[in-house]
């Protein structure tokens, strides 16, 4: 298995600041770094592209089939140049997104299930874009949304952050309607004793079944549960040395390779990082992005939604080889507090949650206190 390296890790970064409700913690910006193995400033170039806002300071779901999309709606580049598709999932009169601090994912019937920050719990969709109905309502703020087929059923693992006034903070698997058939809090082997020591980012399962658990908010360990919730170890921690993180945001099943992997999104070390299913580091895979949330794949490539204001696609040897959204105002990179409306519609301002579907359209969650949601739909080369 070849995993090509990038840069050498930097030299220093920021510590993650305790994570407070609804507002991710800030960190210094820094300006883009310089790749040494390909060059992308043609790729740089042609992702920064300046689009225009619809004026409604309402929460805004980007995207409609069928419309002519321009230059500004078009973003990306070479193979990976993709079109806004607006007003895609819109929301009825009175419903709001609120912070679309969350993940986006489908079921095999191409359904589209958005999480939210807000009493809407997990949005759930038609692919054209149509709000079909609303699940898991009793967790206003699911963080991350892993989809697994077990024996032709599908669950979603997800990472909850606020829920019933008992049950913050906790892992939860559930059928594609909400049915909730397991739950896993924080487990006292593991040395927790205050309640805010857990802090649940993302959650997948391995491919015996096991569920790995990561405290990105928390302690940044990642905790090994087999597939009863029976906790068995943990790995990782926080520091920026190898086998360490700094906030471990996302977790990923990355099998495009003879050897599944478990892929972090090690956000504040601004890194992509391998680690085996036995906990065992295997090394640091791209470095240097702008604070990597969460993956997807499609094929042999991945993915990657970044909170300043940018979504980068990788290869297998994980270079990267596009720029989605790229936003060269550095003002409103990770910004909460600011409106969609100024935000171009073809940059993001913090892409948080990411997905791409087997036709490769393009999802993506804006990280901010009103939402944004935005369908792309690749451009026919």
């Amino acid at each position: 298995m070849e995993l090509r390296r990038l840069i050498q890790a930097p030299s220093g970064t920021d510590d993650l600041n305790d994570w407070r409700h609804a507002v991710e913690p800030e960190v210094k910006t820094t300006n883009t770094m310089r790749w040494s193995r390909r060059t992308f400033g043609a790729a740089a170039a042609a992702s920064a592209l300046i689009g225009f806002t619809d004026g409604s300071r309402r929460a805004r779901a980007e995207g409609s089939e069928g419309a002519g999309c321009g230059s500004s709606y078009r973003t990306g580049n070479g193979e990976w140049t993709y079109d806004v598709v607006p007003h895609w999932g819109q929301l009825p009169a009175g419903k709001e997104f609120g912070g679309t601090h969350g993940a986006i994912n489908t079921d095999k019937t191409g359904n589209v299930y958005v999480s939210t920050q807000s009493e809407t719990g997990i949005l759930v969709y038609e692919p054209g874009g149509r709000l079909l109905k609303t699940i898991a309502n009793q967790y206003p703020e699911v963080h991350s949304l892993y989809l697994s087929d077990e024996g032709g059923e599908e669950y979603f693992y997800a990472t909850v952050q606020k829920g019933t006034p008992a049950e913050n903070w906790l892992v939860v698997k559930m059928k594609t309607d909400g049915t909730v058939v397991q739950k896993i809090t924080a487990p006292s082997e593991a040395g927790f004793k205050a309640p805010n020591e857990w802090r649940v980012t993302a959650v997948v399962p391995g491919p015996d079944g096991s569920i790995y658990v990561a405290n990105g908010y928390g302690d940044s360990r990642i905790f090994k549960f087999d597939k009863r919730g029976n906790y068995l170890s943990s790995f990782a921690g926080k520091g920026s040395e190898d086998g360490k993180c700094d906030c471990c945001h996302g977790l990923a099943v990355d099998t495009r390779y003879e050897e599944p992997l478990l892929l972090v999104c090690d956000r504040e070390n601004l890194r992509l990082s391998h680690f085996d299913y036995d906990g065992k580091f295997v090394g640091h895979v791209t470095q240097h992005l702008r604070r990597p949330c969460q993956v997807s794949f499609h094929g042999d490539y991945a993915i990657v939604s970044e909170l300043q204001g940018r979504v980068t696609i990788v290869d297998k040897n994980n270079v990267p080889v596009a720029f989605i959204g790229d936003n060269p105002q550095q003002s409103q990179w990770a910004n909460y507090k600011i409106s969609p409306d100024s935000v171009p519609t073809a940059v993001f301002s913090a892409a948080h949650g990411c997905y791409i579907d087997g036709d490769a359209n393009i999802f993506v969650s804006d990280w901010n206190h009103i939402g944004r949601v935005t369908k792309l739909t690749r451009v026919a080369t």
